[in-house]
């Protein structure tokens, strides 16, 4: 009796590693088809552009606006994408312009200042239109078009510049913990989560975020006419709607895409198809799109919060 009560534990022992066998073939399976299917993207199917049929350009700028960058997030927009977006509408002679919709809450000020400028040097008509979110840098790319138009309740604004990360020197000190500086320049670590900043150091921050600050508010007036002190009354960092954007002189008018498309037709005396412009993905970025980390935010704060499910990042 003894005996058949071990054989059959064997055998059901024996049962268990072939089961766990097949689950590590399958998952091997797996992990190689999506590796292939990974070099087939990338081979084939990236950096293309897709468009439709239609007669005025769509592009969209949605999620942290950036540069290129090698992090993993949600939503992202690259302004090397954009900038080949625009120069695929500008050389399709059936655009007849290009509309801009905009849901992002903003990011680098490089990226955006890049889009801005290539927005302004389009010879096309263009249009911004911002939905739910066109703050921070979003808002600087969106004043650089011909017309913008916003919804009445948007999130807009949110003129102001941002460092911020965690600093973690008080846990250091109650748990007794060394942090070693070597650092060939006296100010090489400053903003490291590891030390606080002196004085000196955060005057130095400042000086450098006041700078951004200010070519971003020069940036917004010379896009919309204004002076340079209607801008700064308002560029304390909050963001304000759309309603209000357009009783500050932000935006020309409120709507939604169909109003875009009242307003181009009865200008291009045509009847307005949108062909929507946009680049085509790799799994990876399929996955979860690209973002690079940066050093400043162009008010990236408020914008994302109300945009993003994600926790808030770290920014140095």
């Amino acid at each position: 009796m003894a005996k058949k009560r071990q054989e059959k534990k064997r055998v059901s022992f024996l049962e268990v590693i072939t089961i766990i066998g097949k689950i590590i073939g399958a998952i091997i399976s797996i992990l190689f088809i999506l590796i292939f299917a990974f070099f087939l993207f990338s081979f084939f199917g990236a950096g293309g552009v897709e468009v439709e049929t239609g007669n005025v350009a769509l592009i969209q700028i949605t999620g942290v606006i950036t540069t290129t960058g090698d992090y993993y997030v949600s939503k992202v927009t690259k302004s090397d994408e954009i900038l080949k977006l625009i120069e695929k509408a500008e050389e399709d002679k059936g655009i007849k312009a290009i509309l801009f919709e905009i849901n992002s809450p903003g990011g680098g000020p490089v990226a955006s200042d890049e889009i801005a400028s290539a927005i302004k040097r389009a010879k096309k008509p263009t249009v911004a239109l911002i939905r739910e979110v066109g703050a921070s840098g979003a808002f600087w790319i969106a004043t650089a078009a011909n017309k913008v138009y916003a919804n009445r309740m948007s999130i807009t604004g949110s003129i102001g510049v941002n460092s911020a990360g965690l600093g973690m020197e008080g846990l250091i000190r109650d748990y007794n913990v060394s942090y070693r500086k070597l650092v060939s320049g006296e100010h090489k670590d400053a903003g490291t989560m590891w030390r606080g900043l002196t004085a000196t150091e955060e005057g130095m921050f400042l000086e450098e975020l006041k700078k951004v600050h200010e070519e971003f508010i020069q940036a917004l007036a010379e896009n919309r006419n204004l002076t340079y002190e209607d801008v700064k009354k308002h560029a304390d960092g909050f963001f304000f709607l759309g309603k209000d954007a357009l009783e500050y002189g932000f935006v020309d008018e409120l709507g939604d895409r169909n109003t875009v498309k009242e307003y181009l037709e009865e200008k291009l005396k045509i009847d307005v198809d949108f062909k929507k412009f946009a680049v085509k993905k790799g799994l990876a970025e399929m996955l979860g799109g690209i973002v690079s980390e940066q050093s400043f935010n162009v008010g990236k704060g408020i914008g994302s919060q109300i945009l993003s499910d994600e926790k808030p990042k770290l920014q140095v």
